[in-house]
């Protein structure tokens, strides 16, 4: 197994009170492996509340307080692998990997075992992050999209990080001469915009035009102000890969589903009724758009929600492109 090892978390960014951005420096003389655009690494803290998998009356698995004999939630390690946001050649250049965090809560609303830790780390205060010497994973471009003329990264909240990983590296490249053959489109979306990280470089990499990509942002949850803004889409990343391609929104299906069916219909109703609909940001053109990602010619790559990943194989299956996902 790989040797555990200390390293120092040097700079930490907020986005919201959910979201954050950390770069992490390796052990003293012992600098990170080398590693492609889309791996990840482990990381791993002490004093974290523990948890335990239990069967619930549901017959899902459920996460409860992990307690010891006098009913204190228990104290320990935990350990969790996290995609890696920084590209390879940043890592070279300055020495640093960086990551993309979300705070994440249980279905009762208790912040997750390793990502309140997390939250917890200050530069300068408690900086000291412990990491597995490893980066793996095969979520790669020569692994997942290898032939493709049309590689389309979808990535929804955090799961921005592998793709975000992927594009500065190949706009690195590109700047030196080494162009890749292929084109490329991120659809990246989040609820706010305080909360699409990265959006500014991202920016930035398409305006340079260094090789052919283009940056679909869109948000979830509107504000007036979103609405005006004509570089940014609105919608869910699933619902807005459907409308591209045509499709019903997910929650159209559901509700004809539940109708035809003998479903929940007013479930299904509601859940229509609080969707957004879909549209892309005002500079983008659908028919060129739908031409640019033609399904015989693109393969589908995303990381994210599971439940949103899952409707995202749906629609590629259902047009016929090829399906990838980030899945450890």
């Amino acid at each position: 197994m790989a040797e555990l090892k200390v390293g120092t978390v040097v700079e930490w960014r907020t986005l919201s009170p959910v979201l954050a951005v950390f770069r992490l420096l390796p052990e003293a003389g012992s600098p990170f492996p080398d590693y492609k655009a889309g791996q990840y690494m482990a990381l791993r803290r002490e004093g974290c509340r523990l948890t335990r998998r239990v069967i619930g009356q549901d017959g899902r698995p459920h996460f409860v307080p992990d307690v010891d004999d006098e009913g204190h939630q228990k104290i320990g390690p935990v350990t969790h692998s996290y995609s890696i946001s920084s590209a390879p050649f940043e890592t070279g250049r300055d020495g640093h990997l960086e990551f993309y965090v979300v705070l994440e809560k249980d279905e009762t609303g208790l912040p997750g075992r390793l990502t309140e830790s997390l939250f917890h780390l200050r530069p300068g205060e408690d900086d000291r992050l412990e990491y597995v010497n490893r980066i793996v994973g095969d979520f790669t471009l020569d692994k997942r999209a290898a032939g493709s003329a049309s590689v389309l990264l979808v990535g929804t909240g955090t799961g921005l990080a592998p793709f975000l990983s992927m594009v500065k590296q190949l706009d690195h490249e590109a700047a030196a001469g080494q162009a890749p053959a292929s084109r490329y489109t991120l659809l990246h979306t989040n609820r706010t915009l305080e909360e699409l990280g990265y959006h500014e470089e991202l920016l930035a990499i398409e305006a340079a035009a260094r090789f052919d990509f283009s940056y679909i942002p869109s948000v979830s949850r509107p504000t007036s102000a979103d609405l005006e803004n004509p570089g940014l889409g609105v919608g869910r990343a699933n619902n807005l890969l459907r409308h591209i391609y045509g499709m019903p929104l997910k929650e159209e299906e559901e509700l004809q589903q539940a109708q035809a069916g003998g479903g929940d219909v007013s479930a299904a109703q509601a859940a229509l009724k609080r969707a957004v609909r879909p549209a892309l940001p005002r500079r983008v053109g659908l028919p060129q758009l739908r031409e640019r990602l033609a399904p015989s010619a693109t393969v589908v790559l995303t990381c994210g929600n599971a439940s949103l990943m899952a409707d995202i194989k749906t629609i590629a299956d259902a047009n016929g492109a090829r399906f990838e996902k980030e899945d450890w």
